[in-house]
């Protein structure tokens, strides 16, 4: 079967057009009654090759077409296109969301905020704790460290502590990653 892949411009079977191909084998899938023993490497008539990967059952993917002569591989693509998808699957980009604070925040106000930290937490986000300083607050920095630390102590079984909390201009920054599930 010819098959060309649309979204990476890998050939396999017929699509490859060279007339001479070089042959790899790195799984020591072919067996050596077809091609004899020792000979699992070798530069050879692209139907010499597609004759061994129709004999397996196999396909034949072109995987370096840049090179004289071209390198292929025996391999089911299939196969091999299923793993590729299901690791992609289980990838997850970890995002950097952000909690603001103020020094006077209300009780109410901080166990929303203090549940939307833990929803993040428990998505596998990083969490950036902004708390803002505002007109003459900034004398009173000891408020948003005791804010800061109580936090800490509130979200302790869900996330861990990357930075401390550091003063920056009006803001004190703190930047809080999941912990990581055992």
């Amino acid at each position: 079967m010819a098959i060309s892949s649309k979204k990476s411009d890998i050939k396999i079977n017929k699509a490859i057009t060279a007339r001479d191909v070089r042959l790899v084998d790195p799984d020591n899938i072919l067996d050596p009654r077809i091609l004899g023993p020792g000979q699992h490497i070798g530069i050879m008539s692209r139907f010499d090759a597609q004759k061994i990967a129709n004999l397996m059952g196999l396909d034949l993917v072109e995987v370096s077409p840049n090179t004289d002569p071209p390198v292929v591989r025996v391999m089911d693509y299939g196969k091999f296109l299923f793993g590729v998808r299901k690791t992609k699957k289980k990838q997850r980009v970890q995002k950097l969301k952000e909690v603001k604070l103020r020094p006077v925040t209300d009780e109410g106000d901080y166990q929303v905020k203090l549940r939307n930290l833990s929803s993040f937490l428990d998505h596998g986000d990083k969490v950036k704790i902004t708390l803002r300083f505002k007109g003459r607050e900034i004398t009173h920095k000891d408020l948003g460290q005791k804010l800061l630390d109580r936090l800490k102590l509130d979200i302790a079984e869900v996330g861990v502590v990357d930075q401390e909390p550091k003063l920056e201009g009006r803001q004190m920054v703190m930047v809080v990653s999941p912990k990581t599930k055992k």
